[in-house]
C-alpha cells in the first residue's frame, strides 16, 4: 500500500493549531510505524500565497504553490482562521479547493474550514458542523447545509468537518482509525498524550465535572460528598441535608455554582467513574454498574449511551489499556495491528 498524500490548503492569517494538530497526528503515525514510509502519511502544504505563509499568531508555514497539489489526493485538508472573510472572497483560492476535492479520496475541515468547503459548494446536503460560536453563522449563509452545533466533528461521505482548532486532533484520531484500526490509535492518542480519544458525537460543550468546584462551601461539601460515596443511592434531601440547605434552595444554588442540576451532576460523575473502569479493569460490566450507583444494569446501559453513543463493551473494546509494552513494537506486531 502506497502513502497516503495529505494535502493541507493554507492562506495568510490561517489558524495555526488548525494545521499544526492534524498534521502532528498524521507525522507521528509515520514515526511510530516500523514501516511508516510504506503505510503511513505524505504531508504537504498548498497556498496560492506560498512560499512563506503567515498565520493568524505571527508563525511561519513554508508551502509550494496551489500546482504541486495537482494529482490524487488520498486526504485533502482544510483548516479555517482569523482572515476567514477575506480567504472566502478568493475566488482563486476557493475554486482550487473544490478543483482538488474531486480528485481526493475524502475532504476534511478543521473549525472555519467547513465555510471554504460550503462556499466551494461541497457540503449542499450534507450535515457538518464548525466551531460553535459560527454554527449559527455557517447555516445562515449556506441553509443548504444541514449544520449540526454538538459534535466535535461529523462525517458525511467522503466529507468530514470538525469543530473548534483542538477537535482537529479527535477528527484526525478518527482519520487514522479508520486508516489503521482502532488499537493502532488508541495507542498513537496515548503516545501524544491525549487524555481520552472522543468519538465525533461528543458534545463540544462536553466538560469534566470533577473539577468543576463550586466557591460556596455547602455546595464544595456536598460535591466532596457525593464524589466519595457514588455507589450510595444520594437522594437529593439528604444532600440538601448535608448542606445544611433547604432542598429547594440547594437545588437552586447548585445548579448556579456548578452549571448543571444535581441529578445530572451525579449521572455524570457515575460515568466518569465508569469510565475509569472499564479501561483499567476487567470487572463485569454489572458489577461495574454496581460499584457506580446505578441501581440496575439497564440503567447503566441507556445512561451510558446516552452520554457517549457507545455501549459500555463497545467502550472497553476501543479503550482499555492494551498491554504494559505501550506503543514500541516490534515490526511483526506492527503489521499486524495495521488494518
Amino acid at each position: 500500500m502506497p502513502q497516503r498524500r495529505v494535502v493541507v490548503v493554507i492562506y495568510s492569517g490561517v489558524q495555526a493549531l488548525d494545521i499544526a494538530g492534524p498534521v502532528e497526528v498524521f507525522d507521528t503515525v509515520n514515526r511510530l510505524l516500523a514501516d511508516g514510509l510504506d503505510l503511513g502519511y505524505r504531508i504537504g502544504f498548498v497556498s496560492p500565497d506560498a512560499p512563506r505563509v503567515r498565520t493568524c499568531a505571527g508563525m511561519v508555514v513554508e508551502a509550494d504553490p496551489p500546482e504541486a497539489g495537482e494529482g490524487p489526493i488520498d486526504t485533502l485538508l482544510v483548516p479555517g482562521g482569523w482572515s476567514l472573510k477575506e480567504a472566502l472572497g478568493r475566488g482563486e483560492l476557493v475554486s482550487w479547493i473544490g478543483r482538488a476535492a474531486g480528485r481526493a479520496r475524502r475532504v476534511v475541515s478543521v473549525c472555519g474550514g467547513a465555510f471554504l468547503l460550503a462556499e466551494a459548494g461541497l457540503l449542499q446536503g450534507r450535515r457538518a458542523t464548525t466551531h460553535w460560536a459560527f454554527c449559527a453563522e455557517l447555516a445562515r449563509r449556506y441553509p443548504e447545509v444541514a449544520v449540526e452545533s454538538e459534535p466535535i466533528f461529523v462525517w458525511d461521505g467522503r466529507f468530514v468537518t470538525s469543530a473548534g482548532v483542538a477537535a482537529g486532533i479527535d477528527m484526525a484520531l478518527a482519520l487514522v482509525e479508520a486508516d489503521h484500526g482502532a488499537a493502532f490509535a488508541l495507542e498513537l492518542a496515548r503516545f501524544l498524550v491525549l487524555f481520552f480519544k472522543r468519538n465525533g458525537g461528543q458534545s463540544q460543550f462536553s466538560s469534566i465535572l470533577e473539577t468543576q468546584l463550586a466557591d460556596r462551601p455547602p455546595i464544595r461539601t456536598a460535591q466532596e460528598w457525593i464524589s466519595q460515596n457514588l455507589e450510595r443511592p444520594l437522594p437529593l434531601p439528604q444532600l440538601a441535608e448535608r448542606a445544611n440547605m433547604s432542598l429547594r434552595n440547594f437545588a437552586r444554588v447548585f445548579r448556579r455554582e456548578v452549571g448543571v442540576p444535581p441529578g445530572q451532576y451525579i449521572e455524570q460523575l457515575r460515568i466518569a467513574r465508569a469510565r475509569t473502569l472499564l479501561e483499567s479493569t476487567d470487572l463485569p460490566v454489572t458489577q461495574i454498574a454496581h460499584r457506580c450507583g446505578f441501581g440496575a444494569p439497564e440503567t447503566f446501559f441507556r445512561s451510558f449511551g446516552r452520554a457517549l453513543e457507545l455501549t459500555p463493551g463497545e467502550y472497553r473494546h476501543r479503550f482499555q489499556a492494551l498491554s504494559p509494552a505501550g506503543l514500541m513494537v516490534p515490526s511483526g506486531a506492527a503489521e499486524g495491528r495495521v488494518g
